[in-house]
């Protein structure tokens, strides 16, 4: 059974250039939430030369809208979202300094590229397995965008957040490599 590492945030390049594709983490800091609504006015605030409502360098954004929390909860469900919603976007969030990015599903190559011109991982959280991530979240607050429901921005304080490295900073996909492994056999 492979070994699982342990990083905490925010992220730094000694970290993210340990991580290759397969690599199963345990994420403990502070991760925000975002998904294409959300990054759409990140993106106009960028080009608008305007501050963003928080500080991009060294982060990881988890593309989930998530549930209401139940009485007691900092969160309700929390699944991750397809990823390829937010490509337009992550390529100047990238150049920003973000330096993770959490969902499910393939990525675009411009964002592929991104990643390893910046050194950024993206990394996938289990669909389907929604209730048991949000048992990591231990803290949840709106930071922006509150008008969006679901899709604000939030700061999720997160203890031993499950995630695998999808595409690491060597041009490598799991994806792709699964494929051809299936493919071969």
């Amino acid at each position: 059974m492979a070994e699982v590492k342990r990083v905490t945030t925010p992220l730094i390049d000694e970290v993210v250039e340990g991580l290759r594709i397969g690599d199963k983490l345990l994420i403990t800091g502070v991760i925000y939430t975002g998904r294409d609504a959300a990054h759409k006015r990140l993106i106009e605030l960028i080009e608008g030369g305007e501050k963003l409502p928080f500080e991009i360098k060294g982060q990881i954004i988890y593309y989930v809208g998530p549930s209401p929390a139940k009485p007691g909860q900092p969160i309700g469900s929390a699944g991750p979202t397809t990823s390829g919603r937010m490509d337009a976007y992550s390529p100047k969030l990238i150049e920003r300094g973000l330096k993770g990015m959490i969902g499910k599903g393939m990525r675009s190559q411009e964002v592929k590229d991104a990643m390893v011109k910046y050194k950024v991982v993206y990394l996938g959280a289990t669909g389907g397995a929604a209730a048991l991530i949000a048992k990591s979240i231990k803290k949840a607050e709106v930071i922006a965008y509150e008008d969006l429901g679901p899709e604000a921005i939030r700061r999720l304080e997160v203890e031993d957040f499950p995630v695998i490295v999808i595409n690491d900073i060597y041009g490598g996909d799991l994806y792709q490599e699964g494929e051809a492994k299936y493919r071969r056999q």
